[in-house]
């Protein structure tokens, strides 16, 4: 026996195995529908009884296994259905002849077979047989059950006489030593009246009957029958066939234990044997089709149809932890032989699955790797794929992740190994894929930003070059993109900076073909590889949203002339704050943005690359109202340190704004980057309201800027300063020009004046007419209008002493006041006068009249308030002449 069957389990013992094939040319849509259909009815239950019959259908078996039938008899194929088209009563002699050449190939062991002719109808459809049955169509045959189920009672029929003949004790007669092929040439010649060849004889014999108790469902019977013959096998030595019984024991015990089987079959098995498990025996596999046989018709020959309650003891059982130790002993006989290479294997397949059952995974894995040395014939590469596929399958069973991602990816490698004309490059990738959960490694890039990195970096980057490189010999150039980004993306701090570029640079080969794109790809087998943005490329720091310039932010409108309304709300304190990542980015924020005004966004972003990084059409992901962004392109420095990088962007409706994120281009790899998805990024809110347009106006004034700049009394005013000179009552105009330069009409216009100033202003100081500009409201966009305001000076410097400077020789003449911008105090120094003649100051005599004159005048001139400046200097100029200081007069009063 040179192929193996890796799916062998123990329960496998207990089964009937029926081959199902076609014949001629069949559709194999159509051979495998009906094949599903027979598979069905696997699962029969015997009349009357507790018994139950197991069928094992196989539409491929190798011939020269069916050799091995007497050393284990679930070996033998004893049934045989075949398929076949027939469209006319000509092809028919030809079909049925090609149907008895099939039965030939199993012919030493069959006990039944069937032909189901489909396509043929007429005279020969009509004609009643037992072995072939007729269908118009592969829809036409619903009675396809129905005949699975006779077929099985014949099965049965010939099984249970078969093992009533070989169980009876035949006094005198001789009895057969059953072989295995390769030791038929190593009897001939023996001394076949030694008492150690009948014991011999008897003990196989004994096994053999053990076999088909077990087939026949009576579970006890052959666990006696099992016992009795390693007693006679051991004392002659007979390892291999000892080896056999000890397995048959095994196999026994594991479904007496494990009713529900260990093959990960769907569904429990029914128990057998009577008193060993009446519970277990109520039970059957749901799903399977069951049919019920009737075994009287062998009691007519007086044989009793079921023995086993009499017979059975449950103390024949082997316990859980005895099955692995006869697996053990049974195992290093079958070791002797190299030619026994194939049973050792599966019974090594079959005690790691009771292993796992019992999650005993490390001596399952001594039993693993017991079977990863056995040597067998030289095997084919596709022998070979299957071998490390069920090797990394019972790893997987076993809890051994990584030890069945290491056999899978070997199995992997060997699609694609140079002695296979043809590579399987597609089952490359497929069973590379397979491999990443056991080298902690996932396709979705979220799962490597949730905290600390998993696995061993250096052998998932080597997984995923090797995904990379089975993507390009399939010519798919979207997989490479997407393989080379994840590996650039979840790998980036276990790179070496020649990697990096190495990476880049093949990156961006394949992208000159097949740009990267945030599309799920879907593989053929239905697989979904999620999109892989750039959030490391660059690495953003913090984000915040700016608030638009002083001159475009918006007011809240009130009204300049009315007072102020208090709008306090109650409140309310709360000891819970919230730290939630999440709830900070959707904080909202203070300040507002306008439709149809340029909004900016601040990032500090960081390049970790051992070179220059070009970062092409950057800009903003957003939500809630319709936003038009502005990409932008960067290029940073290499590991450059933060870099404050503004994206702005134009909302173009009103509402509530979300900043989700933002959008690049980098290697030719287009990337959507979620701030939710980035860890550690600092911000200060990122939902924003976004209020109507509103009106833009530009004002200008007829009067010059001034060269001093006054502060406004609150940072939310916007100001501008104009300067004039005027003396005290003089009047001038200003004229203030408004346009508007937005897209929204100018409705509403209030002025209002407000003076500085500690002096007695008389009048209006500051006037204006708005009856005529009015009339031009709402102004549209465009247009400009007009108005005049009246500058008039009139103060009071009544009882200001400290106003009335040093009149002497070096004094100065005022001729302006300190006034509120917009406007200033202007000094000017006086003319220098020159000094008196002596001898005219000499000729001056006494100046107690210039002294009441001028008493006499100021205190008129004080009721007459701003004359007092005037009269001063009249007074300055007609007593110059005189030898005293008018000036010192003057300050006396």
């Amino acid at each position: 026996m040179s192929v193996p069957d890796y799916m062998q389990c123990a329960e496998d013992h207990q089964t009937l195995l029926v081959v199902v094939q076609p014949i001629g040319i069949v559709p194999e849509e159509s051979f495998f529908r009906i094949y599903k259909r027979i598979s069905a009815v696997s699962q029969v239950n015997v009349r009357d009884s507790q018994r139950v019959l197991y069928i094992r259908y196989r539409h491929h078996y190798p011939p020269e296994n069916n050799e091995w039938g007497d050393f284990q008899t679930h070996r033998k194929v004893v049934g045989l259905i075949t398929i076949t088209e027939c469209s006319s009563a000509k092809e028919w002699p030809q079909t049925f002849e090609k149907f008895h050449l099939q039965k030939e190939m199993y012919g030493s062991t069959l006990y039944d077979s069937r032909l189901f002719v489909f396509g043929l109808q007429g005279e020969i459809a009509e004609q009643p047989r037992t072995d072939v049955a007729f269908y118009p169509s592969y829809d036409e045959c619903e009675t396809v059950e129905k005949r699975i189920e006779d077929f099985i009672e014949s099965l049965f029929i010939v099984l249970e006489s078969k093992r009533l003949d070989r169980a009876t004790d035949k006094s005198g007669d001789k009895i057969p030593l059953l072989c295995v092929p390769f030791e038929k040439k190593d009897f001939v010649g023996l001394d076949t009246d030694s008492r150690h060849y009948k014991k011999r004889c008897q003990g196989r014999m004994r096994k053999h009957v053990g076999d088909l108790c077990l087939q026949a469902g009576m579970l006890q019977d052959s666990l006696v029958h099992y016992h009795m013959a390693v007693e006679l096998l051991r004392s002659v030595n007979d390892f291999l066939w000892l080896g056999a019984a000890l397995e048959g024991l095994c196999s026994a015990s594991v479904i007496y234990h494990y009713p529900g089987g260990t093959g990960g079959k769907v569904g429990p098995r029914r128990a057998q044997g009577g008193s060993l498990s009446a519970e277990a025996g109520n039970r059957h596999r749901p799903g399977a089709q069951e049919v019920l046989i009737d075994p009287g018709a062998l009691t007519s020959n007086g044989i009793n149809a079921d023995t086993s309650a009499e017979i059975g003891r449950a103390k024949n059982c082997l316990s859980p932890e005895d099955i692995i130790e006869k697996y053990k002993e049974a195992i290093s006989y079958y070791g002797k032989y190299k030619n026994a290479g194939v049973i050792e294997l599966e019974a090594c397949v079959k005690a790691v699955r009771v292993l796992a059952i019992q999650k005993r995974s490390m001596e399952a894995s001594e039993f693993l790797q017991n079977a990863v040395y056995i040597n067998l014939r030289q095997l084919s590469e596709e022998e070979k794929i299957q071998r490390y596929s069920i090797l990394s399958e019972l790893y997987e069973c076993i809890g051994f992740h990584r030890k069945s991602a290491f056999f899978k990816r070997i199995a992997a490698m060997q699609c694609a190994a140079p002695s296979i004309p043809e590579p399987g490059w597609r089952a490359c990738y497929k069973l590379l894929l397979e491999t990443l959960p056991g080298y902690s490694l996932s396709l979705d890039p979220q799962d490597f930003s949730k905290g600390t990195h998993r696995g061993w970096a250096a052998v998932q980057m080597r997984l995923l070059h090797e995904l990379v490189y089975a993507s390009r010999r399939m010519g798919n150039p979207a997989l490479c993109v997407r393989h080379l980004s994840f590996l650039l993306q979840t790998m980036l701090d276990f790179l070496s900076d020649q990697e990096k570029k190495d990476v880049t640079q093949s990156l961006e080969s394949y992208t000159a073909k097949c740009p990267g794109t945030m599309e799920v790809i879907t593989l053929p087998d239905g697989l979904k590889l999620p999109p892989v943005p750039f959030t490391k490329l660059p690495i953003v720091k913090s984000v915040k949203l700016l608030n638009l310039p002083t001159s475009l932010r918006p007011h809240k409108v009130k009204s300049l002339l009315g007072q102020n309304v208090s709008t306090k709300s109650p409140f309310i304190y709360s000891p819970i704050i919230a730290h939630s990542r999440g709830e900070e980015r959707n904080k909202k924020i203070d300040f507002q943005w306008v439709q149809g005004d340029v909004c900016e966004v601040q990032l500090m972003v960081y390049n970790p690359m051992p070179f220059e990084l070009r970062v092409e059409n950057m800009g903003l992901l957003t939500t809630g109202v319709e936003f038009e962004s502005l990409p932008a392109a960067l290029s940073l420095p290499a590991e450059s340190g933060l870099y404050p990088v503004t994206l702005v962007g134009v909302p173009q409706t009103t509402g509530q704004i979300t900043v989700n994120g933002y959008h690049t281009s980098v290697f030719g790899v287009f990337s959507d980057c979620l701030l939710d998805h980035l860890p550690g990024v600092k911000t200060n809110g990122c939902t924003v309201e976004v209020i109507p347009a509103l009106p833009r106006v530009q004002i200008s004034t007829s009067l010059p800027r001034s060269a001093h700049t006054l502060q406004p009394s609150s940072g939310d005013e916007i100001s501008t300063n104009v300067s004039v000179q005027l003396y005290n009552g003089e009047t001038q105009q200003l004229i203030i020009k408004l346009e508007n330069i937005g897209t929204e009409p100018l409705e509403k216009l209030e002025v209002t004046a407000k003076t500085v100033t500690k002096e007695k202003l008389y009048g209006d100081f500051l006037s204006w007419n708005l009856e005529d500009t009015l009339c031009q409201f709402p102004l549209k966009p465009g247009k400009i209008a007009t108005f005049t305001v009246n500058i008039k000076v009139k103060l009071d410097f009544s009882c200001q002493e400290n106003l009335l400077q040093d009149l002497s020789d070096d004094g100065i003449s005022v001729s302006g006041l300190p006034l509120s911008s917009p406007f200033r105090q202007v000094v000017k120094p006086r003319v220098e006068t020159k000094p008196l003649n002596p001898q005219e100051s000499s000729k001056v005599g006494d100046f107690s009249h210039v002294k009441k004159q001028v008493k006499m005048l100021i205190s008129k001139c004080v009721s007459f308030g701003p004359l007092a400046l005037l009269i001063r200097h009249q007074l300055i100029l007609q007593h110059r002449k005189h030898d005293c200081s008018i000036g010192k007069v003057l300050k006396n009063y």
